[in-house]
């Protein structure tokens, strides 16, 4: 007669079903623990992110109001006031009338600015924007009796050397770029292809002339004489005016002065277009005889400022990349 094991009987026995869950609720608390940690994590992180936004964008307002302080405390100190104008001069830009007219009315009208000085670098642009500046500094010029110098750098042509010319005194690089006392207006014309293509022109129009610039239309040659009198020339002889009003008997006689070339500063000096070889150290030091300068420019919003600089860095960037690869 076998005799029963009372510990072998419980170790058959089944488990029951609370039993058999508990291994898989332990693995269910660890996993949801984990999910929360990570949330936790997550959270954390990005509060962590919007801490370091906060700090910098706080940062730079700072740094922003003691750039401003600073500014301020030189506006109320005898300075030079520089205005900039790099790029096309057009309507619509920084370079339009209506931006830097009002840029030039601050300077001039700064209590302590001594003179006003104009740095350059544009190939030109509008005529009739050349001409609002021009004749909104001679203005100015003449109200708070202040000089003006310009000083030119890579290049000062067209449009730019029309402004220019309202400068008391005007001074470039040897290599600088100077003149172009012209006027142009491009167009051109696609008829020969657009019939080697079979395309037809249907343009519309009420005015004999309406379309005479038209480069799907044929050539209207009376139209084309008309404006190259009565529009470019008069503009030509209308910036030719200007740089004679304004250079004066500084102009040397040359048969190519008003074609529309160009020189170097050291040429460009022999001609009368500039007075002198030098930059604004050499204008601000040894002519005004005033080393502290102030930039006066269009007010920017902080977005403004910001972009400006992330599209600066993000240029520098760029060319270090390009750079880089290429070497």
């Amino acid at each position: 007669m076998e005799q029963n094991n009372p510990w072998t009987d419980n170790q058959a026995v089944s488990q029951t079903p609370t039993q058999k869950s508990a291994p898989l609720d332990r693995l269910a608390d660890a996993a949801d623990a984990y999910v929360k940690q990570e949330r936790w994590s997550r959270r954390w992180t990005n509060i962590l992110k919007v801490m370091v936004l906060v700090y910098i964008v706080f940062s730079m307002l700072m740094f922003a109001g003691l750039f401003s302080k600073d500014e301020t405390k030189q506006a109320g100190s005898e300075h030079i006031a520089v205005v900039k104008i790099n790029g096309s001069i057009m309507a619509g830009t920084n370079n339009s009338a209506e931006s830097l007219n009002s840029v030039l009315r601050d300077a001039f009208e700064a209590k302590n600015s001594r003179a006003v000085l104009l740095s350059m670098n544009s190939p030109g642009g509008s005529p009739v924007q050349s001409a609002l500046i021009n004749d909104e500094i001679t203005r100015l010029k003449k109200l708070h009796n202040k000089p003006v110098y310009v000083v030119a750098q890579d290049l000062c042509a067209s449009g730019c050397y029309y402004i220019a010319a309202a400068a008391d005194e005007i001074y470039a690089n040897q290599g600088s770029i100077i003149g172009s006392i012209g006027v142009r207006f491009d167009t051109f014309g696609f008829t020969e292809l657009m019939q080697k293509m079979g395309v037809e022109n249907r343009s519309m129009t009420a005015g004999e002339h309406k379309s005479f610039i038209n480069p799907f239309g044929e050539e209207d040659a009376s139209a084309k004489e008309f404006f190259q009198t009565r529009i470019l020339e008069r503009t030509h002889q209308q910036f030719i005016e200007v740089v004679k009003q304004g250079r004066g008997d500084r102009l040397q006689e040359n048969k190519d002065l008003f074609t529309g070339l160009v020189w170097l500063g050291d040429e460009a000096v022999e001609l009368g277009l500039i007075d002198g070889l030098g930059d604004i150290g050499f204008v601000a030091r040894d002519l005004i005889g005033i080393t502290r300068l102030r930039t006066y420019e269009k007010e920017k919003t902080l977005m403004e400022h910001l972009m400006g600089d992330l599209v600066s860095e993000t240029a520098l960037k760029l060319s270090q990349t390009l750079s880089h690869q290429w070497k």
